[in-house]
């Protein structure tokens, strides 16, 4: 038996023991309702309703929240969304918007005072908000009228339109009323939640389905669908089976998944760059790492190429840094080429058996589906050749954000990772991973790295105002990840999706976290 049969067998067995059942009476196929599971896979965020905390699950977010700025369905430029119109003054510090008009479900307006509320929120820690530090740089927050927002800054932050892209607006109405250390958490989120979306909230059946229902009210018309639904799942495998069997209309695959799918007429495949780099992660706070000598043997030691060839299906770029776009690759970087015996030498050289030798440690991972278990399988099997014990955890999302994410106190929970973040499509998305700044609870540097060269690369790429040379401020950053190595960079990988061919004008993208983009979810309809 190939591989490749191998894992299609092993993702039915665990579609068929991890499925979750239909909500009784509910065939979610019938009556204008567009079913998914939109929180599969790596983009997805399962059981995350606050989009103050998301670090993935636009994809379904953006379906009734929306942001003030939206990229297109390339990602290759950001438009307007519930702002019409904006603009940059000559210094990058003022950035000046004009809203569209707009409406919050309940009915009430959506007003300048709902995004000076929203910015104010997703400035504040207390709120939980994982845009706090990107935030920062926000010095104040006018509205000269209801159509207006002025947003003044410190200093030029090019990447801030990236950010607001990510920053769904919220209703001052609504939420004003709880306090803001009570709010990341709050029943709010996953009972009534409002929007100015296509579509609204009706119900959450816990760990089942969330139910959304067209929104007759919408700017951009009444939509196609009369519902969409989001269903749950125990792994990715079980929602590629609910597709198979027409349960849903949708999912994320994996790509020893789409050869099954690309042959058959019922299906669509969509594939994309994921612009997220896969890694391992060390945590600082852990003396195991200290020796950059150890961090280099990670490298040597796993046969980056022959995993993306056989597992990948060669559908992935190796990373020996943070980016494996051309323009933020420098030449003369360490290549890491496959070497164990470079890794034992190196593990030699910094005292590995006084260290640690064999003693297990735990690599943490959020990654559940059938590739990301042999993948890490494999690493397993390549580390132990050179002397390093590793033994994989994979957790949903919640159980890992949980422990990632937690103040102090646990660092020998995750003494190792296996994650990605995303590098594009803009680069400064990788900021939030690496930077000192970022250390939780400020961002999402949760591997505490504490790098003067890679948060001073970092520093200077995010203030560099000048497009024609921030490629070159983001090679610093590829050469300060390449030579200090706080992640053991892995690949990038494509991404996949599958479609029912039921689905018209139907939009996904393989974006990074789900996005969010453009995916006018508005004009989403079924064939009859």
């Amino acid at each position: 038996m190939n591989l490749k049969t191998t894992l299609s067998a092993l993702a039915l067995s665990a579609a068929l023991l991890g499925a979750v059942p239909l909500a009784p009476g509910n065939a979610f196929a019938q009556g204008g309702t567009i079913s998914g599971g939109f929180d599969v896979g790596p983009g997805g965020f399962q059981g995350n309703f606050n989009p103050l905390a998301a670090t993935s699950g636009f994809t379904w977010l953006v379906t009734y929240f929306e942001p003030l700025v939206i990229y297109d369905d390339k990602l290759a430029k950001i438009d307007g969304a519930l702002a019409e119109s904006y603009e940059i003054s000559a210094d990058q510090k003022t950035y000046t918007f004009k809203l569209a008009d707009a409406k919050w479900h309940d009915g009430k307006p959506f007003t300048a005072n709902d995004v000076r509320f929203t910015l104010d929120l997703a400035r504040n820690e207390k709120a939980g908000s994982v845009f706090a530090a990107r935030l920062g740089v926000v010095q104040s927050v006018e509205t000269p009228d209801d159509h207006t927002v002025v947003l003044t800054l410190s200093s030029p932050a090019p990447s801030m339109l990236d950010t607001l892209t990510k920053v769904m607006m919220l209703p001052e109405h609504a939420l004003a009323s709880i306090p803001a250390e009570q709010i990341a958490k709050h029943a709010w989120w996953s009972t009534a939640p409002i929007g100015t979306g296509p579509f609204k909230f009706t119900k959450y059946v816990t760990d089942q389905y969330v139910e959304l229902a067209a929104n007759p009210d919408y700017r951009g018309g009444k939509p196609a669908a009369d519902k969409l639904i989001n269903r749950y799942f125990a792994d990715p495998a079980a929602a590629i089976a609910a597709l198979r069997s027409g349960e849903i209309h949708f999912t994320y695959v994996d790509s020893n998944d789409v050869s099954t799918f690309s042959s058959d007429s019922n299906f669509k495949v969509i594939e994309g760059d994921s612009y997220v780099v896969n890694y391992v992660g060390f945590n600082q706070e852990v003396p195991l790492w200290q020796d950059l000598r150890v961090r280099q043997a990670f490298m040597y030691a796993i046969n980056r190429d022959a995993i993306i060839q056989s597992l990948y299906g060669g559908a992935a770029k190796p990373a020996n840094c943070v980016y494996v776009a051309d323009q933020l690759v420098p030449g003369g970087i360490e290549t890491y080429a496959y070497d164990p015996e470079k890794a034992k030498q190196l593990l030699a050289e910094a005292g590995w058996d006084k260290i640690n030798g064999d003693k297990p440690i735990t690599i943490l991972t959020y990654y559940t589906s059938p590739l990301a278990t042999n993948v890490l399988a494999a690493m397993q099997a390549m580390l132990s050749q050179v002397g390093i014990n590793i033994v994989p955890r994979a957790v949903d999302t919640p159980t890992y954000n949980s422990i990632v994410y937690q103040q102090s106190g646990n660092a020998g929970d995750f003494p190792l990772i296996y994650a990605g973040l995303q590098n594009g499509p803009d680069a400064s998305n990788i900021n939030i991973g690496l930077n000192e700044k970022q250390i939780p609870p400020a961002g999402a540097n949760i591997m505490r790295i504490r790098m003067a060269a890679v948060s001073g690369a970092l520093d200077a790429a995010l203030a560099e105002t000048d497009a024609f040379k921030r490629d070159a401020r983001y090679q610093d950053v590829c050469k300060a990840t390449n030579a200090e190595l706080p992640w053991a960079t892995m690949w990038v990988a494509n991404r996949y999706g599958v479609a029912s061919a039921k689905l018209k004008d139907f939009a996904w993208t393989p974006a990074p976290a789900g996005g969010p983009y453009q995916a006018h979810e508005e004009k989403w309809s079924i064939a009859e």
